[in-house]
């Protein structure tokens, strides 16, 4: 039997990798950094999610000798001029709920018409020759008055899909996987992993 190509998914957020895991499916055998040996971070300090993405599978495929695929990805409030923006993970110190409340004390007052928003997702592959393919994925919606729903991580309580009439944390996976910004970008990225990894 062949082996499975591997292929790093450069993260620790298990959230992120199971959604990962779900959306490759058997095809490729994905290790996180857990499953390595300890890696220096890189600095996510470029200001985009494009720059940030690249910057991090670089690193990581230099590292490593694997093909690395990294994701930086945040949400973006309109009435806040894009924030949190490239800084979504660290807007707020301590946990994701430390976050969204924070998100949702700075919108307190704005009617629902002014909280559009996004999730904006780049996803990056690096191969340890030097090839590198970017993919964007994004999703609207609009922030909700209060925190809805027990599954994803993050934001996912309080970013509503007004179709729906639900948060993205009360979709199911295969819910979210179809809708996400995340899923978009794996959707366009899949075909060059695939390919790029058999080649």
């Amino acid at each position: 039997m062949t082996q499975k190509p591997r292929l790093l998914f450069a993260t620790s957020n298990k959230g992120k990798l199971r959604e990962l895991r779900e959306l490759v499916g058997d095809a490729v055998e994905v290790v996180s950094l857990a499953d390595l040996p300890p890696v220096p971070e890189p600095e996510e300090d470029a200001a985009t999610f494009e720059g940030n993405a690249v910057k991090k599978a670089r690193e990581y495929a230099r590292a490593t000798g694997l093909p690395a695929l990294a994701d930086d990805s945040g949400l973006c409030v309109d009435a806040l001029d894009g924030r949190p923006g490239v800084h979504s993970a660290r807007y707020a110190p301590g946990d994701d709920r430390a976050r969204y409340e924070k998100l949702l004390a700075e919108l307190a007052g704005v009617p629902d018409a002014r909280r559009t928003a996004a999730f904006q997702c780049a996803l990056a592959l690096v191969l340890p020759g030097g090839e590198t393919k970017v993919e964007v994925g994004r999703c609207e919606g609009r922030i909700g008055h209060a925190p809805r729903g027990t599954h994803g991580f993050g934001y996912d309580p309080v970013f509503v899909f007004p179709d729906k009439g639900r948060t993205m944390a009360e979709l199911t996976p295969e819910e979210k996987a179809a809708v996400s910004h995340r899923g978009a970008a794996f959707r366009k990225m899949r075909p060059h992993l695939l390919s790029l990894l058999a080649g």
